[in-house]
């Protein structure tokens, strides 16, 4: 490899087999911390993957994605972020690059089939919908709090 040269993941995992690598994004949030924690991936082989691991995939050329599998399906799976309102279906085995074992937070590690991790995933995919209804809510509450405003600024502007 010429000096300089940059691997790209799947690249880097089909050569060493694992990646460490500094947590970005929020939407996995609040088990991985966004700039703060580092994730182990290994390269993922020819086995499907199970419910709830979580899931290195491309989503396009340039967009890697780290998302909790919570439905397997015959053909595909359905995936979706611990931070995230929407699942995604159809990702495939040929999405997939990776699956996370690990992630070190403050120095130490935690294994992904820790009986915490096993637990933390059930109870955060049992709570998805209680937590969707709630982000909702607050959107919706938002919104109508801004048209208020948007009201009072009207009225008032008009006294």
């Amino acid at each position: 490899m010429a000096e300089g040269e940059q691997l790209k993941i799947e690249e880097y995992l089909e050569r060493y087999g694992t990646l460490t690598y500094t947590c970005r994004g929020i939407s996995m949030l609040p088990m991985l911390r966004q700039r703060r924690d580092l994730i182990v991936v290994r390269k993922k082989g020819a086995e499907r993957c199970k419910k709830y691991d979580v899931a290195l995939y491309i989503r396009s050329p340039h967009d890697y994605v780290l998302h909790r599998v919570v439905e397997v399906r015959d053909r595909d799976y359905v995936i979706l972020g611990d931070n995230c309102l929407n699942k995604e279906y159809g990702i495939r085995d040929e999405d997939i690059i990776g699956v996370l074992t690990a992630f070190v937070r403050n120095g130490k590690t935690i294994r992904m089939e820790s009986r915490g991790q096993m637990l933390y995933a059930r109870i955060w995919y049992f709570l998805y919908p209680a937590r969707r209804f709630r982000i909702r809510q607050t959107v919706r509450m938002k919104r109508l709090a801004k048209k208020i405003l948007r009201a009072l600024h009207l009225y008032n502007k008009q006294k």
